[in-house]
């Protein structure tokens, strides 16, 4: 009995451009067609010839590529010597007495290797993934109920004691979760890496399953395998636990123990334990540093650079758009800013990109694609560069419009919670001139600047008091300091790029010169930020590239 059309779409046959039964099959094409189609089919494929019969008469056979020199001819054949398919006719003429493959052989042997691939990916690898997602989802889960349970034994012990040494137990917990801020991003970021692939993996399942159903040569042929790199699963990483050590003698003494850092609370004699405890380092400075990324921007001039989480940074240059790349330089984000180009931009807290506009004098915030205003600078000041801190607050460096004057101004949202430009005498603390300063705040709470019209590094405290400048004698560079942007890590160093001398300085939180990081190619450093991870990402303002530096054990 002959199928009909109507019994032809019940059973799923369709025409393969659109959803009516199909009628019609070109031998040629190898495709299924209904009559509206056929007429579409030989005018968009006009150069080639065409074999339309009925459905029932179709012969199926491979579809062989278009020769790309002899117009409606069809490569059946691969030139061994040339690596690319051929047609009769180029055997014949170019080709002549090379040695060939038959086209078919080729086809056969890589769809079987696609689907061994297939079956490997679907049937053991992706289970893995999911098995060792399922374990790393466990561990987070561990993790934050022993932080957890630790932050509670902390704030029971904390009962026992005076509010006079609350101030012991805040930086305890800031150290606590500071740990538990950088473990639970190892695993986040692990879980990630596994997590990701399998999405991937999917889809790859899918597609190979299409190649593998298709007679489309070009595509078997075509098939880059990647099963490479889905076997090389991310390695286990090796997250070890801290301890929360307590010992009580009820009314005269507490000892505590986190890791490195060791306190023991009494009655008497408390003055000074808390900078001891703050003090206490957790990382040291490598002997010898090491670039372990070179990431291309395609933004040239590069001007500045903020990290966002472990491997994530915004860049900005001479454009309005500022970009999100990754460590591998793939862009994973936008933003078109309001002006010419941005003059500064920093991150909050919550992963928010701020921007400051010198030209129309405000400092911008881009929340969910939009841009929304935050600040407006007074009239006849412009703003420049920007640190947003932890505790919420923006540093906000402005200069005058005659560039008489600079300044450094302490937001917190719209209210000015302080501006920091003249010391007890009534001098300027910072030289007036054309360049803008750089500022960060540090975990000390002081607010650091790189004074460039001045070639100094100046450091105020909390209350706008200038604790000390650095003028880069101390690591005798060859050619004069001329400090530029500048960043602090987690132990309260600051590091600021030297772009005379293409180096970096590391100073302590008291500014005692540590050592010049000048071993990585730092030509003409203009952007400066350090990740969760607590690596250095370091812009070059001509190649346009981000290099990542690991200086901390």
């Amino acid at each position: 009995m002959m199928a009909t059309p109507s019994s032809w779409a019940q059973h799923g046959i369709t025409c393969d451009f659109c959803d009516n039964p199909n009628q019609k099959f070109c031998n040629i094409c190898q495709v299924s067609l209904c009559l509206d189609c056929v007429s579409k089919h030989v005018e968009k494929f006009k150069s080639l010839a065409h074999d339309i019969v009925p459905f029932t008469k179709r012969k199926i056979k491979l579809v062989f590529p278009d020769c790309e020199i002899h117009p409606n001819e069809r490569c059946e054949a691969h030139c061994k010597k040339c690596d690319v398919p051929v047609c009769l006719k180029c055997i014949l003429g170019p080709h002549n007495g090379h040695r060939y493959e038959d086209m078919s052989e080729i086809f056969n042997t890589k769809k079987k290797n696609i689907e061994k691939e297939t079956q490997e990916i679907e049937s053991n690898i992706i289970p893995q993934y999911e098995k060792k997602n399922e374990e790393t989802e466990n561990e987070l889960s561990i993790t934050i109920t022993k932080f957890d349970e630790m932050a509670k034994e902390k704030e029971k012990h904390r009962k026992f004691w005076h509010q006079e040494v609350d101030t012991i137990f805040n930086k305890l917990g800031s150290l606590l979760n500071a740990m538990k801020e950088n473990h639970l991003a190892v695993l986040k970021s692990h879980q990630s890496k596994v997590k990701n692939r399998i999405p991937d993996m999917t889809q790859r399942v899918q597609q190979n399953k299409e190649i593998i159903k298709s007679k489309n040569v070009s595509a078997v042929t075509n098939y880059e395998s990647k099963l490479g790199e889905y076997r090389n699963m991310p390695a286990d990483i090796d997250v070890k636990m801290p301890s929360l050590k307590t010992n009580t003698v009820q009314g005269s003494e507490l000892s505590l123990e986190l890791e490195e850092y060791k306190a023991t609370l009494q009655q008497i004699s408390l003055s000074g334990l808390a900078d001891d405890v703050y003090k206490s380092p957790i990382r040291k400075l490598l002997d010898k540093v090491s670039v372990i990324a070179t990431i291309p921007t395609e933004v040239n001039p590069l001007f500045h650079v903020a990290c966002v989480g472990v491997d994530e940074a915004w860049v900005s240059g001479e454009d309005k758009t500022i970009r999100r790349v990754d460590i591998h330089g793939s862009v994973r984000d936008t933003a078109t800013t309001t002006c010419i180009w941005p003059n500064g931009i920093t991150v909050t807290r919550q992963g928010e990109l701020v921007y400051s506009d010198r030209r129309n004098r405000t400092v911008n915030i881009v929340r969910h694609g939009r841009t929304e205003t935050l600040i407006t600078a007074p009239r006849d000041w412009k703003p420049d560069r920007l640190c947003c801190t932890k505790s919420g607050e923006i540093l906000v460096s402005m200069g005058t419009t005659d560039d008489s004057q600079n300044k450094i101004v302490r937001y917190q949202g719209h209210t000015v919670k302080q501006e920091i430009d003249r010391g007890e005498n009534g001098e300027p603390i910072y030289k007036g001139g054309k360049y803008p300063l750089y500022v960060v705040k540090n975990n000390t709470k002081d607010i650091c600047a790189s004074d460039c019209n001045a070639d100094t590094v100046v450091v105020v405290g909390k209350s706008g008091r200038v604790r000390f400048r650095y003028d880069g004698t101390p690591a005798r560079r060859k050619n004069s300091f001329y400090p530029k942007h500048i960043v602090t890590d987690s132990m309260s160093q600051i590091i600021v790029a030297d772009i005379n001398n293409d180096c970096l300085h590391i100073l302590d939180q008291n500014g005692h010169f540590l050592r010049c990081v000048d071993n990585c190619g730092l030509d003409d450093a203009n952007g400066l930020s350090v990740d969760s991870e607590g690596r250095l990402w370091v812009g070059l303002r001509e190649s346009g590239e981000l290099k990542v530096i690991q200086y901390m054990e």
